[in-house]
């Protein structure tokens, strides 16, 4: 009997931003992807009762849940179509153009010959020889239908006849299953072959060389192998007429995001054609020897193509050498670019808190926001946000609420009444509640917060810092004023301003209009008291 699985949703955290999600099995296996313009409302909505019978089973197979996160719904759209085309998962719909790039095989037979490479579900190359790619989707057909063979001469034919075929009438074979002049020079032929499907820069290299020996042929009048060259040299001029106009069309740019924890790097990237993102990838390997983000670029660009601009989260080391090797292998000019500002800053900010989400095993994007935003020296999962609320010169109250992985945590509030400070001075009335707070939870040998707020500006943060720094506390501490909005921080002059739409700011002020609520409750309580 299978035992039916149940992944509890409630375990991790779903952003509510654009995006794809990949469902997986308990062997990692992507099983399913999907797109939504709100990825926490469509991701819920699989494990809500009445689901269709094929959808059931789907969540039954379910065993985690990544997310890839995007500007807009229809970057995440067009995400989703290139991502099922990559991984093939079970669930999708099976599309006939599964694969995006075509690679060529040369096969290892006596006289080779020049193949589509086949592949089988999981990517695995079928049949033995050596492998080039990838060809962006289009040019295939031009390569392989006839272009590179006529011009270097590859036999088509499945089994090495006796006798000469029709293609070495037609002139597009030298006729090797006949000729012992056209056996000795075919290992030559498919070399050429191989050193123009390395690169464009080969092309032109081989091209170089072909007039170079037309013009030798014509010298010494053999006309009939100057006119062969000429065709030759015809046919890889068309070739390379498509091939720019492929990369005009399809090879603008790409990103890469990269950051490290616990000795191990992690890749994340964004391919962008016209502007619009295409695919998404992500890789991980260790920081063991000359492992780095230089060598990693150099070994990516080997089995994919290369763009004109690459722009980076982190300046590559050798950046100069790494530029000249890929512009050489390109066959143009290859630049190496760190975005200070515009949207293209913003793209690889994107990768980097889609690599923050992938760190933080589901962590709430807001607090990684937070982290990132104020430069925080931990991931605030526990914030403690303090507010005072007055009423009159007599009634006066501390209150406290505390927040857990970004949600109210009640068990944790805390009420204060005033002690020590008379009159309206709320600098004061901060300084004694964050003093009695913490003072208590080191005598108790306590959990203390990774982030305080204090609901106010700059003299209120000062307040609460001079407290900490008497009790010999270095915590992360920072004041929303309710006014803008706006986050003061020590040692920073001018307040941050957080965006309007951002996560982050949604959990600041959560906070602070919790601790509001919680105080104004137990100063309104006290005044009831006081009455009767």
């Amino acid at each position: 009997m299978t035992k039916i699985m149940t992944f509890d949703i409630s375990k991790i955290h779903i952003p509510s931003n654009p995006g794809i999600y990949l469902m997986k099995d308990s062997d990692e296996k992507i099983i399913y992807i999907g797109k939504a313009k709100n990825l926490k409302n469509r991701v819920k909505s699989y494990f809500l009762k009445n689901q269709n019978y094929k959808t059931q089973k789907l969540v039954e197979h379910i065993s985690d849940i990544e997310f890839v996160l995007t500007d807009n719904e229809s970057e995440a759209f067009l995400l989703e179509s290139n991502m099922i085309k990559k991984y093939r998962p079970k669930f999708n719909i099976e599309l006939k153009d599964q694969q995006r790039y075509t690679y060529l095989r040369i096969s290892d037979e006596k006289y080779p010959r020049l193949l589509v490479a086949r592949r089988t579900r999981n990517g695995k190359f079928l049949g033995s020889g050596k492998i080039f790619g990838p060809f962006m989707h289009g040019s295939s057909k031009l390569l392989t239908i006839g272009t590179l063979r006529k011009a270097f001469q590859i036999r088509i034919c499945k089994q090495l006849p006796k006798k000469v075929c029709l293609e070495y009438h037609l002139g597009n074979c030298e006729g090797p299953c006949e000729f012992k002049d056209a056996q000795e020079k075919y290992a030559d032929h498919v070399s050429a072959l191989e050193e123009v499907l390395k690169g464009k820069n080969q092309t032109q290299i081989f091209t170089e060389k072909l007039k170079e020996e037309m013009s030798q042929a014509a010298a010494f009048q053999q006309f009939e192998r100057a006119k062969d060259i000429r065709d030759t040299l015809i046919r890889l001029d068309s070739l390379q007429t498509k091939q720019k106009m492929e990369y005009v069309e399809n090879s603008d740019e790409e990103y890469f995001g990269i950051a490290d924890k616990d000795q191990t790097v992690t890749v994340m990237n964004f391919r962008m054609i016209n502007g619009v993102m295409r695919d998404s990838d992500k890789f991980f390997f260790d920081l063991v020897g000359d492992n780095d983000f230089s060598n990693f670029l150099f070994q990516y660009y080997t089995v994919h193509k290369i763009p004109k601009f690459i722009y980076v989260s982190t300046l590559p080391k050798n950046k100069i050498l790494l530029e000249s090797l890929l512009s050489k292998q390109a066959g143009f000019s290859v630049k190496i670019i760190y975005p200070k500002r515009g949207k293209k800053k913003n793209i690889v900010d994107l990768i980097l808190k889609n690599i923050s989400l992938i760190h933080s095993k589901g962590s709430n994007l807001g607090l990684i926001e937070l982290k990132e935003i104020l430069h925080l020296s931990t991931m605030p999962n526990i914030i403690e946000c303090f507010d005072i609320s007055n009423h009159g010169d007599e009634f006066a109250v501390g209150s406290m609420a505390r927040f857990v992985n970004g949600k109210p945590d009640k068990s944790g509030y805390r009420k204060f009444r005033i002690k020590t400070v008379s009159g309206r001075d709320d600098f004061a009335m901060i300084s004694e509640v964050i003093k009695r707070r913490y003072l208590r939870l080191l005598e108790e040998n306590s959990q203390l917060p990774d982030l305080i707020l204090v609901d106010g500006g700059k003299g209120q943060l000062n307040a609460a810092l001079k407290s900490l720094q008497s009790l010999g506390l270095n915590l992360d501490c920072i004041s929303l004023a309710k006014e803008n909005e706006e986050v003061y921080m020590p040692n920073q002059k001018n307040p941050t301003i957080i965006s309007k739409d951002k996560p982050s700011l949604k959990i600041l002020q959560h906070a602070r209009d919790e601790t509001h609520r919680f105080g104004v409750a137990y100063n309104r309580t006290i005044r009831k008291n006081k009455i009767k």
